[in-house]
């Protein structure tokens, strides 16, 4: 038994030495460098401790609202990658495959078009989500309970015909102020993020978060048969569009807030369960801790390789598909079959 508690701490405390290790890289690194001495009293400076105003304008004003943004967004798109792969019992799985990205880019590109604030758009991000969402469950129920096949058939003709809608949204943008702001947030950065997007944001991807966790005991007998369910005391359908309807909350205000991130609630969720298990109740909390450290990780790397700011869909796409490319190989196509 004492072993038992002995590993249960060192894994929590690993899975969050993990975020904040790269946590602290992320405030650290930059075209400006600064190092960990100067952060720490930088992050001490509302508190009396003496700082060059330099040092706290870069690390509090610009990276610390960002890096945050980035934890957080990394791991709500990391849980409900793990929630939509479970729901529909389908490894490929994810916002981008069912759709649930592109309802809700075009939904925050017309935000963006008509509105200007920042809770209009996660309205609209939110509200085309769950439309996506139901248009893929639909096409892929058409001809009777959903197989792996006809879910990413649903999601791939989902994702078409919102990326067209966005498309309509661009050709009608007016080209000198709305065209360049939704071409270069539909690319993904965290480059605008501030104390407000949090403020606004943030709840909306963690509360929603948490609930999973606290559900995620739940998420396993979701892989039984309607019958066995049921037995066991748990309306199926009310369960799975629960979760659905919480996956769909936290990718819409993550997109709302920096756009479109691919490979991130595809690729997180495998390694997960490679390195914890199928157990929901200890693969969600290591794909939190994974998501938010990738995230962050490669939003430090966009910002710091260049002068220009690189965006984030490049670099997660081009380490996602290497990186879900050795995951296919590694357990075989017999591993993605329905």
């Amino acid at each position: 038994m004492a072993k038992k508690i002995r590993i249960k701490i060192g894994r929590g405390f690993v899975l969050l030495c993990v975020p904040l290790a790269v946590f602290m890289i992320a405030l650290c690194q930059g075209r400006y460098t600064v190092s960990p001495l100067l952060v720490v009293r930088a992050l001490l400076s509302p508190f009396g401790v003496e700082s060059a105003s330099n040092v706290v304008l870069v690390v509090l004003n610009v990276r610390l609202p960002r890096a945050l943004l980035a934890l957080i967004i990394g791991a709500g798109l990391s849980v409900a990658g793990t929630c939509l792969q479970s729901v529909f019992s389908n490894p490929l799985a994810s916002p981008n495959t069912l759709g649930v990205s592109s309802g809700a880019a075009f939904g925050a590109a017309l935000g963006i078009l008509v509105f200007d604030k920042t809770v209009y758009i996660q309205g609209m991000a939110m509200l085309f989500g769950l439309v996506a969402i139901g248009a893929t469950w639909l096409l892929s129920s058409i001809r009777g309970k959903p197989s792996i096949l006809m879910i990413v058939l649903g999601g791939v003709i989902t994702s078409a015909f919102f990326s067209a809608l966005v498309s309509c949204v661009k050709y009608v943008a007016d080209p000198q102020s709305k065209l360049p702001a939704i071409t270069y947030w539909l690319m993904g950065s965290l480059s605008g993020a501030d104390y407000e997007d949090l403020m606004l944001g943030a709840p909306l991807i963690i509360i929603p978060t948490a609930v999973v966790v606290l559900l995620r005991w739940r998420l396993n007998i979701l892989v039984l048969s309607e019958e066995e369910i049921i037995s066991l005391g748990m309306n199926p359908k009310l369960m799975r569009w629960a979760v659905v309807l919480l996956s769909t909350l936290i990718v819409a205000t993550s997109v709302s807030l920096c756009g479109e991130i691919g490979w991130v609630g595809l690729v997180v969720p495998h390694i997960a369960r490679a390195l914890s298990g199928e157990d929901h109740k200890h693969s969600i909390p290591v794909a939190i801790s994974l998501g938010a450290a990738y995230l962050l990780a490669i939003d430090t790397m966009c910002r710091s390789i260049t002068n220009a700011e690189i965006p984030l869909s490049i670099l997660t796409a081009i380490i996602g598909a290497p990186l879900f490319a050795c995951i296919f190989f590694r357990r075989g196509a017999s591993g993605f079959e329905a």
